[in-house]
């Protein structure tokens, strides 16, 4: 599939901690991340004589010391995050007690994520490694499962204890401008982007990246989901608001292009569709997502790949075209049903 060209208004990125005004009074904080998608897009809004700050970064000695650096002397007014995962929530918590203000935050992202930070019980553990062992996987990944366990609060401060909930089509006034939330779901339960019309500015998160497509999982807490029909549908929402609107993404640089690039997300998706139903089948998830994803994986790389194509097999079944049967020994086959081959 051939790339859509995006115009990028700002070619090169801030130097890491140093903001960079992208709109007047909108700043542009990238800060580094310890994984292989290296960096985080922060956004900085001016509000009066303080700081609206939109994501946090993950939480470790090296993001905390470039947040005391970026505001020292200045106030912060205002602190919300678009969703649970560690590079945007991460230090949620710190910032908030530290600077006394609130999280605003949509209620499924805040819960999901409250709930992995106090997470131990020994259910919890198991529900992970069963869903895993249904979807394929043998002895030695599993036990890469269990090591994992948990890994999500080693990234996390403590998160608040309440937020100022953050609702679909609901609004924030941040220095005399209106912020609309439009809140996208597939890649999170809850993802709360921010469109300012008069800006014409899209504070985007991860739900529509430059570059890449978010990861559109099915994880042990909803096995029989379908991610993959809500990112879709969330892509079509996204394109209500106009072509020429100046996204600010998580991942990646800023782009105009919105239409475009929700298009090429959907056509990417549909021809990962394409490639399911010209597989073999019956299969398991495991043995499926070798059709997806041919590099060499390590093990956690693969739960993610595992994440992903059980978000395609379930959208087909959804669809009607596929079924999921179970083997004798409780792992899930996906296969067309009857008539569809």
């Amino acid at each position: 599939m051939s790339r859509t060209v995006l115009d990028h208004p700002f070619p090169d990125p801030p130097d890491a901690g140093t903001p960079q005004e992208v709109h007047p009074g909108i700043h542009w904080l990238r800060m580094p991340l310890p994984f292989a998608l290296d960096h985080i897009n922060l956004w900085l809004l001016a509000d009066d004589e303080s700081w609206t700050v939109v994501d946090t970064g993950v939480d470790d000695g090296a993001t905390r010391a470039t947040w005391e650096t970026v505001l020292a002397g200045k106030r912060l007014s205002r602190l919300i995050c678009t969703h649970f995962h560690p590079d945007h929530m991460g230090l949620a918590g710190w910032l908030a007690e530290r600077h006394g203000v609130p999280l605003a935050a949509t209620l499924g992202e805040w819960s999901f994520g409250r709930m992995l930070t106090l997470e131990t019980g020994e259910d919890y553990a198991a529900n992970q490694v069963e869903h895993y062992r249904r979807a394929g996987f043998g002895p030695e990944l599993l036990e890469g499962v269990r090591g994992r366990v948990g890994s999500y609060r080693l990234r996390v401060a403590p998160l608040p204890t309440s937020i100022s909930t953050l609702k679909d089509g609901g609004s924030l006034s941040i220095d005399g401008r209106r912020w609309r939330v439009v809140v996208g779901r597939g890649h999170a339960p809850e993802h709360a982007c921010l469109w300012c019309e008069e800006a014409g500015v899209l504070i985007a998160g991860d739900q529509i990246l430059p570059r890449i497509s978010p990861i559109v999982g099915v994880w042990p807490q909803q096995p029989d989901d379908d991610p993959l029909g809500d990112f879709l549908a969330s892509l079509d929402r996204l394109k209500v608001l106009p072509a020429d609107t100046l996204v600010l993404p998580s991942h990646g640089l800023p782009f105009r292009g919105l239409h475009a690039r929700a298009d090429e997300l959907i056509r990417h998706h549909e021809q990962r569709l394409d490639l399911l139903r010209s597989t073999a089948a019956p299969a398991t998830a495991l043995e499926l997502s070798r059709t997806l994803f041919r590099r060499e994986l390590d093990p956690q790389q693969m739960g993610f790949a595992v994440g992903e194509t059980l978000s395609h097999v379930n959208h087909l079944v959804a669809l009607g075209e596929w079924r999921r049967d179970i083997r004798d020994d409780g792992v899930w086959l996906f296969g067309p049903v009857q008539g569809q081959a």
